[in-house]
């Protein structure tokens, strides 16, 4: 049987892959494992692969260009390349990043089927990037690996020619697999002085490349009544020097900015916070498994993670200073009775998806 491709390009798909190559080796499929670099900081994502006790990629692609376009370009040409010399049976993509829609084109014009894990997700935001991504990929997929019920619906309302399957998401299958883990190995914990505390989180363009919503941010935080943990992403890092806001930021008393962390690290910061402030898709789906359980403030203006929304975990506060940190309060002061199942599945996506994959390769 020729390889199963899986193909990562950034840490979020690193995260949410895990699960899909432990179970292509449970069940015994030949695969290879591709990093296409796309957060091309190598020591971040090697710390990430380490971290989850994944055995090294079988190919790395190092990324050198840094606008989108050409970052798109170039990982197409080196997944071209890869894929005529491999001739695998099906490339598996994850999720909407700059490296899943590349890798999907590549694969479709070498006529290689194309399986979508985390199919069907929707925004319905063309502004943003993400979202052009993944319904370019869907379009193209043969296999769609819906997550949840109302994915599978926004892929049928498209009318996609691919098959559609419902597995649930592998970020569940990752918290679950992953927390007892982080819970024996991390000691971040020891590098928090609250006890009580908030986790946030920034990193997507139309936040942190805007100043008057950096701006926003920084305001939010200092008014907090708890104190702020904020694992720091270097693209957020990069926007606040360049607009002379870091050293304002670090001067916030309640704030205590963290490089970026390791995900067993940030597993254990979401396990012991008080509440979730994120513009991340992939910590919407993680704070509804049942060992995490916690409620997220999504800071932008719309989110493709509506279950979370549906079911009390999320609430989209958009990016004003007022609406941000009302919301805060609300959420402290109300403390919302959480559901005990998680939206997104009980934990067997990757087994479900390398099942369906099994029975139709053969």
């Amino acid at each position: 049987m020729k390889p199963v491709v899986v193909v990562t390009g950034t840490r979020p798909e690193i995260i949410k892959m895990a699960p899909i190559l432990r179970a292509l080796k449970e069940a015994v499929l030949p695969h290879i494992f591709v990093h296409c670099g796309q957060h091309y900081d190598y020591n971040m994502a090697q710390q990430f692969i380490e971290n989850l006790e994944l055995a090294v990629p079988d190919h790395w692609l190092k990324i050198e260009s840094s606008s989108p376009g050409t970052q798109i370009a170039e990982i197409l040409i080196k997944m071209d390349t890869l894929i005529g010399n491999i001739e695998p049976s099906v490339v598996l993509v994850e999720g909407d990043t700059n490296t899943v829609l590349s890798s999907a084109l590549a694969a479709n014009k070498r006529v290689v089927p194309i399986g979508h894990v985390e199919a069907g997700l929707r925004s319905f935001d063309l502004r943003m990037p993400e979202e052009h991504n993944r319904r370019l990929t869907d379009h193209i997929s043969e296999y769609l690996f819906a997550p949840t019920e109302c994915a599978k619906a926004n892929l049928l309302r498209e009318d996609v020619w691919g098959k559609i399957f419902l597995t649930g998401n592998t970020a569940i299958d990752a918290v679950n697999q992953h927390l007892p883990l982080a819970e024996k190995k991390s000691t971040i914990l020891q590098q928090i002085p609250f006890k009580t505390f908030l986790l946030a989180t920034a990193h997507r363009a139309e936040n942190v490349d805007n100043p008057a919503v950096l701006e926003s941010f920084m305001q939010v935080f200092s008014k907090s009544t708890l104190p702020i943990v904020y694992p720091m992403h270097p693209r957020t890092r990069k926007r606040l020097q360049e607009n002379g806001m870091l050293k304002k930021m670090e001067a916030l008393g309640n704030l205590l900015i963290l490089p970026p962390l390791g995900y067993l690290d940030f597993l254990v910061l979401m396990k012991n916070c008080k509440l979730i402030i994120t513009d991340s898709g992939g910590i919407q789906e993680e704070a509804t498994a049942p060992s995490i359980r916690k409620q997220v403030l999504v800071i932008r203006r719309s989110t493709e993670r509506q279950e979370a929304v549906e079911t009390g975990f999320a609430k989209v506060v958009g990016t004003d200073t007022k609406v941000i940190s009302a919301a805060i309060e609300e959420a402290l002061e109300k403390k919302v009775k959480l559901p005990s199942v998680s939206p997104f599945g009980d934990g067997s996506a990757a087994q479900k998806t390398i099942e369906i994959l099994k029975k139709s390769l053969a």
